[in-house]
Order: structure tokens, then C-alpha cells, then sequence
């Protein structure tokens, strides 16, 4: 089989700091990839949220190869239309004042905080540097990002881990009060929490966090990383909430499977960042630019937000019915399972043995389908899942 040639190639110079899959995958089309030998997958990862608008979107890839055609990439130190157009409809579609483009969620949150901590530092001075952020939050891998991350899981083996981060406890304001001191600059979180275990906040926590930073002026970041973009069923998971956080990190399906991050601030933040204090070579590339554009384009189409929140609501509505199923907690098509009995890596090796996509996380179950999906494909995956559950 031709795929056990690429895994034996891939393997013999790969570092291997993943845990994949023996999935060797060639191609894929609207809501299904294949993989080398042939086999067909329907897919309810969409690439950990990425691939938002599916694989190879005809007006997406038209939008791409034309810019590639055109200029492929451009250094900072120049302007591009492309880049302007792209800020021009992110901020408006967000309702913020200006974005600083990077290449994923891990660059997004690294100048989050670079931002939180100049605002403070150019306004108070020295000493107001810490930053709070919840149990079971995920940020990203570099070592800021990775410092600032709540899961003990991931805090071995790098030390020593940048200080001035500190946890609390989701939905325990008792817990944010009590830490919520004079050397605080920001506060961080999830909406929902995504490697954490797909568990969204409460809105009594996040009303309280907003309020209790308001009085001190301590900035709140958004990490929508996972929950942005459409991804819920709103552009952003804050609009759930009534909330507009002073900082909101965008990455993942921004730009529909073009590497692409996003760090958007409001007006007082506005010009925090200043020549040299930040950067990024790959940030605002004309070709993820383009995508981004086909992205939102989509997304404010007539409808499609609606159509988001309404099949999210069909998926839920078959997975409660299944025995299997203790619960289903996320918002939108940000989809997490809890299982009663199966272990959730059985389950997504299963699953993907029978033709389906799924992620875990933590303990359960986790499912980020392509927003564009549609509902013979949900009933197709569906029927798959639900039989792995039930034997």
C-alpha cells in the first residue's frame, strides 16, 4: 500500500511530536478527503477547526490561486491592497479598531500579551505585569503561550516557564478576587474551553471577570483562537455573552486552511504597539489575506450563521438519543461528548477504521465539523458515530 511507503518516509525525518494517525491523507473535496489507497472520509475535524469553509471551496481556492498568481508574499516594511481590504472587513465584521496579523494562534496570544503588558507598563510603569488566566485554559505552544496555558499537563520538561502567570479557577469568582491584585495587567480566557474539554463559561463568571477588570483597568483578552469566525454560530463566541473583550486572538479557520493569526484590540489599545516592538515576516501575506477574505465573505452571507447555530442544534439533538452519550457541552459546531462508558481515543480510532474524522479532548469526544457542512453529510457521519458508540 502506498500510504505505508509515505508513513516509513514521513517517519525517518519528521521529528516526532505528534501522535498521528495512520492516515496518510491525499485529497479531499467540500466535506470528505481521501486518503492514498483510496479510502473516503468524511470529515468532522475540518484540520482542528481550520478548514472552516471545508476542503478546496471552489471560491476560496479561485480566491487563493489568483493571489498566488499575483504576489505571493510582500515584505512589512511595504504596504499591500490585499492586506488593507482584509483588515478593513476583519474590523468591521469584529467591531474592532485595528489587528496585527501573525501565522496562528500561538503568535495571536504571544502579542496579546505583548500588548496587555506595554498598555500597562506605558501607563503605570514597572510591576503590573501578571497575567490571569483559568484552569484548563490552552493558549499555544511557544513558551509564553505555554506558560500562560492552566493545564499542568503541559508544564514539564521546558523550565524554567516565564513568570508573572497566574490560574484560576473557571466559574470561581471568588477565586479571580482573590487574585485579581495590584500587579495584575489582564485577564485571559476561553469562552469555551476547547482542549480543555469543550466546556463553555457561565455568563455569571464572565459578567463578573468583565466587571472586576473594568474597576481596575485591567484588560480582558478573548482567546477565540478555536471559538471565532463563525465558529459557534456567531463571528465571535464573546457576542453570546454581550461582551466585547479589549483584545480577541483569531486563528484557525480565519483564512480556511491558509496559515493565518489575528490579534484584535479596540481603540484604547490601538496604538500600544509601535515600530519595532513587534513583528512577524509571515504576517498579513497576500495569499492568507485572500483566503481570509473568501472566509468572511461566507460567513456574512444571508443566512449562514443562522444555518451554523441550526445544524449545530440537529447534531446535538441525535447525539442526546444515543445510550452512550452522558452529555453534550460546547456552543455551536464546537462540539464536545462526554461518554458513559468508551474511552474517547478508542472511539476516534474506531471511527476513523469505519470512514469519520473525530478529535478528543481530554476525555471526550470532539467534533469541528466544517461550518459548510450539510446535513446528508451529518447524517452520514452521524450514522457512523453513533454505531461505534452503540456496539
Amino acid at each position: 500500500m502506498s500510504s505505508e511507503k509515505t508513513i516509513e518516509k514521513f517517519n525517518k525525518h519528521v521529528m516526532q511530536s505528534y501522535g498521528r494517525y495512520p492516515l496518510v491523507m491525499e485529497k479531499g473535496s467540500g466535506r470528505r478527503c481521501k486518503d492514498e489507497d483510496g479510502k473516503e472520509y468524511i470529515d468532522f475535524g475540518s484540520g482542528i477547526g481550520t478548514n472552516s469553509l471545508g476542503y478546496c471551496d471552489e471560491k476560496w481556492a479561485d480566491a487563493v490561486c489568483a493571489q498566488v498568481r499575483t504576489l505571493q508574499h510582500n515584505s512589512n516594511y511595504y504596504y499591500t491592497a490585499i492586506q488593507a481590504e482584509f483588515a478593513d472587513k476583519l474590523c468591521d465584521i469584529s467591531g474592532y479598531s485595528r489587528v496585527f496579523f501573525g501565522n496562528s494562534g500561538a503568535e495571536a496570544n504571544e502579542c496579546a500579551i505583548k500588548i496587555a503588558r506595554k498598555y500597562s507598563f506605558d501607563k503605570y510603569g514597572k510591576g503590573r505585569h501578571t497575567i490571569i488566566t483559568l484552569v484548563n485554559s490552552f493558549h499555544g505552544r511557544t513558551m509564553a503561550t505555554l506558560s500562560a496555558t492552566g493545564q499542568d499537563v503541559f508544564h514539564n520538561y521546558f523550565f524554567p516557564f516565564l513568570e508573572g502567570f497566574v490560574n484560576v479557577k473557571a466559574i470561581d469568582i471568588a477565586d479571580l478576587k482573590e487574585k485579581l491584585d495590584d500587579t495584575v495587567c489582564a485577564v485571559m480566557l476561553e469562552y469555551v474551553q476547547g482542549e480543555g474539554g469543550v466546556n463553555a463559561l457561565d455568563k455569571e463568571f464572565v459578567d463578573a471577570v468583565y466587571e472586576l477588570c473594568a474597576a481596575k483597568d485591567v484588560l480582558v483578552i478573548a482567546d477565540e483562537v478555536q471559538t471565532g469566525v463563525g465558529r459557534t454560530g456567531k463571528f465571535l463566541a464573546g457576542d453570546w455573552f454581550g461582551k466585547k473583550a479589549d483584545v480577541t486572538t483569531l486563528a484557525k479557520g480565519i483564512a480556511g486552511g491558509v496559515p493565518m493569526g489575528a490579534c484584535l484590540v479596540n481603540e484604547k489599545l490601538g496604538n500600544v504597539l509601535t515600530p519595532g516592538t513587534h513583528g512577524s515576516t509571515f504576517g498579513g501575506n497576500p495569499i492568507a489575506c485572500a483566503g481570509g477574505l473568501a472566509v468572511i465573505e461566507r460567513i456574512e452571507s444571508e443566512g449562514f450563521l443562522e444555518s451554523v447555530c441550526e445544524k449545530a442544534q440537529y447534531f446535538r439533538n441525535r447525539l442526546e438519543k444515543c445510550s452512550e452519550v452522558g452529555g453534550v457541552s460546547g456552543l455551536g459546531l464546537m462540539i464536545g461528548i462526554t461518554l458513559k462508558t468508551k474511552k474517547a481515543a478508542d472511539v476516534a480510532k474506531a471511527s476513523l477504521d469505519k470512514g469519520l474524522l473525530v478529535l478528543t479532548a481530554k476525555d471526550k469526544v470532539r467534533l469541528l465539523p466544517p461550518l459548510t457542512i450539510e446535513h446528508e453529510e451529518i447524517d452520514a457521519g452521524l450514522d457512523k458515530l453513533l454505531e461505534v458508540l452503540e456496539e
